[in-house]
């Protein structure tokens, strides 16, 4: 269980958070403003999500920039990233992999070189290979990742691996995250993954609501307040270099989340069955870090999407501000 006190560790320490506009950025800002922590946020966002942080707007796959964004920072989050879904990640594959893995790159030795005290990466479920169960006692380094920008992912853990074996650095930790939602998320229409975009679609007037599939295929959902809690406690306990995952530990069908989201929100929907759905079965095995970093997700699914529709509701036109990879390439 995420314990208040562990914030005291940020105290008056100097914090940067990559990609801190982002859904979990966003929650990790708000839970370090209330330990007295000094945050810098940075990302190609062109909004600040917390009158108490110095929000930067810049470039990650400019080293440069980086080593000066990096400069006199105690702790740094490493969130940002590129999302996508799985036809803009297939067809625009370049504009997933290569800003990804630049940025990886030069935030992880801007950390270095610098001599940050420590750092998380979030890696992500990408990164494993196929399979419903995933374990990290399972992974092989010389596996297939399930996707091709999961490689991406992977070399960013491989830097922060070989800055152990050569520097003797095991204060970066890595936490592999599965499907995270909540405020704060990509409701993009064209590359916004399955809860933003069905949300975005039912707000706009779509009804009967069609989802592709049976509903039946399962996933790991993670809100985002718990992947943020998760995330500090890596940051706090450390992972010795390795990475742990980050995930609710649960499956929940995309019935499950129609469902839920029935139950606050008047609408009628259709499955699709002709339509592709992905991998029948992905969750997450979260022993290790209960284990090793106390951690238990506590929001459950029904109450997180309500809490997320919510904030949509307020701020359904956000994403117009955001960074968008593929919105381009999109239109």
């Amino acid at each position: 269980m995420f314990d208040g006190k562990l914030l005291e560790n940020f105290s008056r320490h100097n914090v940067l958070v990559t990609g801190g506009t982002g859904l979990i950025g966003r929650q990790i800002v708000e839970l370090l403003t209330s330990a007295d922590a000094c945050i810098r946020t940075v990302s190609l966002d062109r909004i600040n999500v917390n009158a108490k942080v110095k929000h930067v707007v810049g470039d990650l796959v400019n080293f440069d920039f980086c080593k000066e964004i990096v400069k006199d920072m105690d702790y740094v989050f490493h969130l940002a990233g590129i999302q996508g879904t799985v036809l803009t990640s297939s067809s625009k594959m370049a504009s997933h992999f290569v800003p990804t893995l630049m940025m990886n790159t030069n935030v992880l030795e801007a950390a270095r070189l610098n001599k940050v005290k420590k750092l998380v990466y979030t890696s992500s479920i990408g990164a494993y290979a196929e399979n419903t169960i995933l374990r990290e006692s399972d992974y092989k380094a010389e596996s297939m990742p399930m996707s091709f920008a999961g490689w991406a992912k992977r070399m960013a853990e491989l830097q922060v691996y070989s800055y152990k074996i050569q520097y003797g650095i095991d204060t970066f930790s890595i936490v592999r995250l599965s499907n995270i939602y909540g405020p704060g998320d990509n409701f993009n229409p064209d590359t916004a993954m399955v809860i933003p975009a069905l949300m975005h679609r039912i707000f706009k007037g779509e009804n009967p609501l069609v989802v592709w599939g049976d509903g039946t295929v399962v996933r790991d959902f993670l809100y985002s307040r718990d992947a943020a809690e998760g995330i500090l406690l890596a940051m706090c306990h450390g992972t010795n270099g390795d990475f742990v995952n980050i995930g609710s530990g649960k499956g929940h069908s995309i019935l499950d989340i129609i469902t839920a989201l029935q139950s606050f929100i008047k609408f009628d929907c259709v499955f699709d069955r002709s339509k592709p759905s992905g991998p029948q079965k992905r969750i997450m095995d979260i022993t290790k870090a209960k284990e090793k970093l106390g951690f238990i997700p506590k929001t459950e699914l029904c109450k997180g999407l309500h809490l997320t529709w919510e904030w949509f509701l307020r701020n359904s036109e956000e994403h117009k501000n955001k960074m968008n990879y593929f919105l381009d390439e999109c239109k």
